[in-house]
């Protein structure tokens, strides 16, 4: 029936297909080896609690520049040259990771091998505001409205199939040679700069957009009034992103506090980590198809609810770990009996989060809107990320564990609590992207 359906597209819609489904097969790869990518930096450069905050940090906090240049970006015509430019500029530093130091002797302290490879991961994070609004707005004026959830879907399955086998994988030579990284990742520089090539051949016509001929400071003032605009206009969107400043905080506060616990709380080598990441997206791809066609019959604020609500109680079986911590072990694994619900949620979160947090803001808008409403979406998950990872560390080195996964799991409930009340406050008459 998959085969089917795609013989039967539209060519640009068949053409695109193809592009995004291989761009997200070879991100799957370097998904895969990101994914390990703080606990390497905690586990085999001996980096600091603060530090790995700020690695993930770098993650999010890149899309700050979308508040300000969303404009001026909007006004560059040969998108896909930039797409072109990026993957080069942003990709090429990884070629550097192949001169670090191969021992720990030489990574002790506060070292300068530390600040190198924040730099160079803060580098390729700078992709993420150009590349992420890009793929929104290239398939969101291709996919007609029916195929753009199913379609997506069947490309992020596929990116998180070749995640897992190169998480375990990488995971599995990062046990046998610690600094096995840096002969990795200059093979995943060509890799990235390949994959974000890809995109630029989707086809894409650039409209005419009036009165986007500005300095850059006119840009920096026109996105600042558009976004406000947005956010003050469209209600349910503005609730849309109110709900998801709680979730992000819940969501960002715990995510290296639970690095720092496979760690320092269950001191899991790398072969675990991987496990249990293989685990719970093992379980995402069996039922994303299912969500990528959920999201398209449901209120997306509904749909977020069900994913903020996944992920409180992932985090709460970490709590019970600390007090239950009965596992069985198998292949250098160890895997604990509670976090065996830590699986099945994460699975659930994992399948519904990339759909909601990629593509929800699209549901609010028009087809053409698509670009700005998710540079919205991005620009505050920046907004947030300057506080909440560092303060979840602030927590956990003030309270411990238990306490920095209470506040988290709080604020992820609240964030689910105001998404159900908006959908049932000011239902979406009809999808204005329809």
């Amino acid at each position: 029936m998959f085969l089917f359906r795609i013989r039967d597209l539209r060519k640009e819609e068949k053409q695109t297909f193809v592009l995004h489904f291989s761009y997200a097969f070879i991100e799957g790869i370097l998904a895969g080896l990101i994914a390990l990518n703080e606990f390497v930096f905690v586990k085999s450069l001996l980096g600091s609690s603060y530090q790995v905050s700020v690695l993930f940090q770098f993650s999010t906090l890149v899309f700050l520049v979308l508040i300000f240049f969303s404009a001026f970006l909007r006004q560059i015509r040969n998108k896909k040259k930039l797409l072109r430019l990026t993957a080069i500029i942003t990709r090429l530093p990884l070629l550097l990771l192949f001169f670090f130091p191969r021992s720990p002797e030489q990574l002790t302290g506060d070292s300068l091998y530390h600040y190198i490879f924040l730099g160079i991961f803060l580098i390729y994070f700078l992709a993420n505001p150009i590349v992420f609004p890009s793929i929104n707005l290239f398939l969101k004026n291709t996919y007609s409205h029916e195929n753009f959830g199913r379609f997506y879907s069947y490309a992020t399955t596929a990116g998180k199939i070749v995640m897992m086998i190169t998480t375990f994988v990488y995971g599995w030579a990062l046990d046998a040679n610690h600094y096995v990284f840096v002969y990795v990742f200059p093979v995943a520089a060509v890799l990235g700069m390949l994959s974000i090539s890809l995109l630029s051949f989707i086809p894409y016509h650039q409209e005419e957009v009036p009165g986007l001929k500005h300095s850059v400071w006119q840009g920096i003032k026109q996105s600042v009034r558009e976004m406000t605009n947005i956010l003050i206009k469209n209600i349910p969107y503005r609730h849309f992103q109110v709900g998801f400043m709680f979730y992000g905080f819940g969501f960002m506060g715990s995510f290296t506090v639970i690095i720092l616990f496979w760690e320092f709380g269950l001191g899991l080598n790398y072969s675990s980590v991987a496990f249990y990441r293989n685990a719970y997206n093992l379980l995402a791809i069996l039922i994303l198809p299912f969500f990528g066609k959920l999201i398209g019959k449901m209120d997306p604020r509904r749909f977020a609810a069900i994913s903020f609500m996944s992920m409180a109680i992932y985090i709460f079986t970490l709590v019970l770990t600390q007090y239950f911590d009965g596992y069985m072990e198998f292949w250098d694994i160890r895997l604990y009996h509670t976090l065996i619900f830590y699986i099945l949620f994460h699975g659930v979160f994992a399948a519904t989060m990339v759909l909601m947090w990629s593509i929800g803001s699209a549901y609010f808008c028009a087809p053409a809107e698509a670009g700005i409403y998710q540079s919205i979406h991005l620009g505050l998950t920046a907004v947030r990320s300057l506080f909440a990872p560092l303060l979840g560390v602030f927590f956990y080195e003030l309270w411990g564990f238990t306490v920095a996964f209470g506040i988290a799991i709080v604020s992820l409930i609240i964030g689910s609590g105001i998404m159900m009340w908006s959908a049932k406050q000011y239902p979406l008459l009809q999808r204005k992207n329809s």
